[in-house]
C-alpha cells in the first residue's frame, strides 16, 4: 500500500537522538523506543525491547560520567530490531557477553540490567566508538501469532 505507515518487512529504518545525562533519560529512551516499534508497527517484541533500553540508558547513566549526553541508536530491520547506547566512556560495560560467576545476590537492588540483556536479547555487545563506546543488543521479529498484546 503507497503511503501506508504499516511497517513493510523489506525495510528498514533507523533513528539517533541525543539524551540528555540524567535518569530523565530512561523513560524518553523507553518512550522513544516503544513508538519507534509501534509507529512502524514492527514484529519485534516491544515490551522486551523498552525493558532493555531501559538498562542500557541506566546503566550508561549511573557507570559514566555527567559531562557528555549519551545517544540513543535504534534501528529496524527485516528481521528485528537494534538497539544501541553511546556514551563517553571508553571502558567496555563488565562482562556483557559471559555470564558472571555465581547468583546475583536477590538482596541487591542493582546487578541484574546485563544479566536480563544477555538473557533476552539474541545477542547483545559491544564495541569502540570514536568518542567512547557503543553498547547494544538485538531482538529478533516474531512472527505475528507469537506476538504478545
Amino acid at each position: 500500500m503507497i503511503g501506508s505507515s504499516v511497517y513493510e518487512p523489506s525495510t528498514s529504518a533507523s533513528w539517533r537522538v541525543a539524551l540528555p545525562h540524567t535518569t530523565a533519560a530512561v523513560p524518553v529512551a523507553r518512550a522513544l523506543v516503544r513508538t519507534a516499534l509501534a509507529e512502524r508497527e514492527h514484529a519485534a517484541d516491544r515490551h522486551t525491547a523498552e525493558l532493555l533500553t531501559a538498562e542500557l540508558v541506566a546503566n550508561a547513566v549511573e557507570h559514566t560520567s555527567g559531562r557528555h549526553p549519551i545517544e540513543l541508536v535504534v534501528e529496524l530491520l527485516p528481521t528485528g530490531c537494534q538497539v544501541e547506547v553511546h556514551d563517553a566512556d571508553p571502558e567496555p560495560p563488565g562482562d556483557l557477553t559471559r555470564p558472571p560467576r555465581g547468583e546475583p545476590d536477590p538482596w541487591q537492588e542493582h546487578g541484574r540490567g546485563l544479566l536480563l540483556i544477555r538473557a533476552l536479547s539474541s545477542s547483545c555487545g559491544h564495541r569502540p566508538t570514536e568518542s567512547g563506546k557503543a553498547v547494544w543488543f538485538r531482538l529478533p521479529a516474531m512472527p505475528r501469532q507469537r506476538r504478545p498484546d
